[in-house]
């Protein structure tokens, strides 16, 4: 395992998110042991989920034992939710790690993808994320919020069934 720091550089937004020391649209959705799940709140349309450890973890390799075994499942868990809840075409589902082009707070990006925003945009894949951070749209904030709700009471019932 390679040696990095364990412990965020000043500004993490990833980990201030996490904490509650920047706000967060739609709150904190659904919470593991190890990872948490919460609304991106870049410009990638509202639905667009992040995946993130809850431990400051510039690579994926760095991830422990406990934090690998749980992130197939909650990435599964996750994508399924956008699709559900949106009707999406497609979720993307990506690793983001860089800040300022130097290692930062790993996360995956869930994103749901429609015809409609590949039509608008006129791109799909990374040249989709990229022309949607281009354009800088931020999602509504209702919207977010809405989404978020519906999220959590999704997962909710996904830990209900996993119970019995």
């Amino acid at each position: 395992m390679t040696q990095r720091p364990e412990s965020p550089g000043p500004g993490c937004l990833a980990c201030d998110l996490a904490s509650g020391a920047s706000p967060l649209p739609g709150g904190t959705i659904h919470r593991t042991q190890n990872w948490t799940v919460e609304h991106c709140v870049g410009p990638l349309g509202v639905g667009s989920l992040v995946v993130k450890p809850l431990r400051h973890v510039v690579g994926l390799a760095d991830l422990n034992a406990q934090e690998s075994a749980e992130m197939g499942p909650l990435l599964r868990d996750a994508a399924q939710a956008c699709s559900e809840l949106t009707n999406a075409d497609q979720v993307y589902v990506c690793l983001w790690s860089h800040a300022d082009r130097r290692p930062g707070h790993i996360h995956f990006v869930v994103q749901p993808v429609t015809a409609d925003v590949m039509r608008r945009f006129d791109a799909h894949g990374p040249a989709l994320q990229v022309a949607m951070f281009s354009n800088g749209e931020l999602p509504d904030a209702d919207g977010v919020i809405a989404f978020s709700a519906d999220a959590r009471s999704w997962f909710s019932g996904q830990d209900a069934s996993q119970a019995d």
